[in-house]
């Protein structure tokens, strides 16, 4: 794919690192002021990357991202490539392709290829876990009740089918810090539990779990930890190895901001084996003997996006470019500044204010009968894109300037004073 020289410039420079956020260079703060405004101008041009305009602004990536064009432009020209050609011969350079993209992904969350499989978003991800794990009568499985309705209600009804306990567990509005949270999971905890699954950062609060923690919890009871990673994938810096949870799940066309309809599906190698797929398809082989390997046995879906899976593996690369480290510090700092704002301007925060408590989803209250037409008059009047979920939810991401929190905070300010 030809890639223009602008583009082809800002992926260099990228990939030369040598401008560093100062929160993560560690320099003193007579250096910070320079350091910030060649950072600044670093985000501008990422800002570039990306085809939307100013007039209508992307600040829900709790939902859906747009995508940069390098992805855009690699999802169009390899989809282009089977239109013209959709022969057998033609399509086997797909395989391959499909491999580079695990591998990438696998290496940025610090895991193996066999760990990895790309299926078609999180809620299919959530209930391969759900629908495979093997369980009995009277097991228990212990939820968040701000996980997803696919890692959530999804056990509930395979609970009714086979008799399942799910114990759901509430936590603080308004938690103390982390050993609060770790102390209302631990305590929920039984001889009976066999599968904790829980949500690395909520998308109706923006509070972010202590994963790694619970894991640790879990695993001295030999507890299966699942963990919903739809708002961590692409906006945190995630290892999974470090997290320790046993499977993870997201979806490749929100924070990571890649193709749609592709799924992000871990599995830990020593857990593979027992959980079943929930789609049986020819890719698989049979009963005695499958063809796959490792967690690509969760794949066997039929026809997929081959132009879609390839693509992945160039969203990687973008990520990879910026640094995830750098990512996570934008999400936050982004964050920071909007939920800041917002409470200057009198709203009251959902989510904490504190990082470790909290990642890129940022909701402040606003009364539920309000919250539609809210969301609807702040895109209408100030072409500010967001959600209702939860309150008035805004969520930016790396495509997101200075600017454009400041347009958000304005504009919620605004319409806080006008009858909708």
């Amino acid at each position: 794919m030809t890639v223009d020289t602008n583009r082809r410039r800002f992926l260099q420079t990228l990939a030369v690192g040598s401008v560093v956020h100062p929160l993560l260079a560690g320099r003193p703060a007579a250096a910070q002021s320079h350091a910030g405004e060649g950072l600044e101008a670093l985000w501008e041009e990422v800002r570039r990357q990306f085809a939307f305009r100013d007039e209508r602004v992307p600040m829900n990536a709790a939902n859906l991202c747009p995508s940069p064009r390098v992805v855009a432009e690699q999802v169009r020209e390899l989809t282009r490539d089977i239109d013209v050609d959709c022969s057998f011969p033609n399509r086997a350079k797909f395989g391959p392709l499909l491999e580079k993209s695990r591998a990438a992904v696998a290496m940025q969350l610090g895991v193996t290829a066999d760990e990895i499989a790309l299926v078609r978003n999180t809620s299919e991800a959530n209930n391969v876990v759900n629908a495979g794990i093997p369980l009995a009568a009277d097991d228990e499985v212990v939820v968040w009740d701000q996980n997803h309705p696919t890692n959530n209600v999804a056990w509930e009804v395979r609970a009714a089918r086979y008799g399942l306990a799910v114990k759901k567990v509430t936590t603080p509005a308004t938690p103390s810090g982390v050993d609060e949270l770790i102390g209302v999971f631990e305590r929920a905890l039984t001889p009976r539990t066999r599968v904790l699954a829980l949500t690395h950062v909520s998308n109706v609060s923006g509070l972010r779990l202590p994963v790694r923690e619970l894991c640790e919890v879990a695993h001295r009871r030999g507890i299966h930890v699942h963990v919903d990673g739809a708002q961590s994938w692409g906006a945190l810096d995630v290892d999974l190895r470090e997290l320790g949870c046993d499977s993870f799940t997201g979806s490749a066309h929100k924070w990571f901001m890649g193709p749609k309809e592709v799924g992000l599906l871990y599995v830990r190698a020593d857990r593979v084996e027992e959980i079943w797929p929930s789609i049986v398809a020819p890719s698989w082989g049979n009963a005695v003997e499958p063809r796959t390997k490792g967690a690509r046995k969760f794949e066997s879906l039929g026809q997929r996006d081959d132009a879609a899976l390839a693509a992945v593996g160039t969203t990687v690369a973008f990520h990879d470019r910026l640094g995830m480290k750098r990512i996570e510090a934008r999400v936050v700092e982004l964050a920071t500044m909007l939920k800041a704002g917002l409470e200057d301007a009198g709203f009251e925060l959902v989510t904490p204010m504190e990082p470790e408590l909290s990642g890129g989803v940022a909701i402040a209250v606003v009364d539920s009968a309000r919250r539609g037409a809210f969301v609807n008059a702040l895109y209408e009047r100030h072409g500010i894109a967001c959600a209702a979920t939860g309150g008035l939810r805004i969520c930016p991401h790396v495509y997101n300037t200075a600017e454009h929190v400041a347009r958000a905070v304005s504009g919620a300010a605004a319409l806080r004073e006008e009858p909708l």
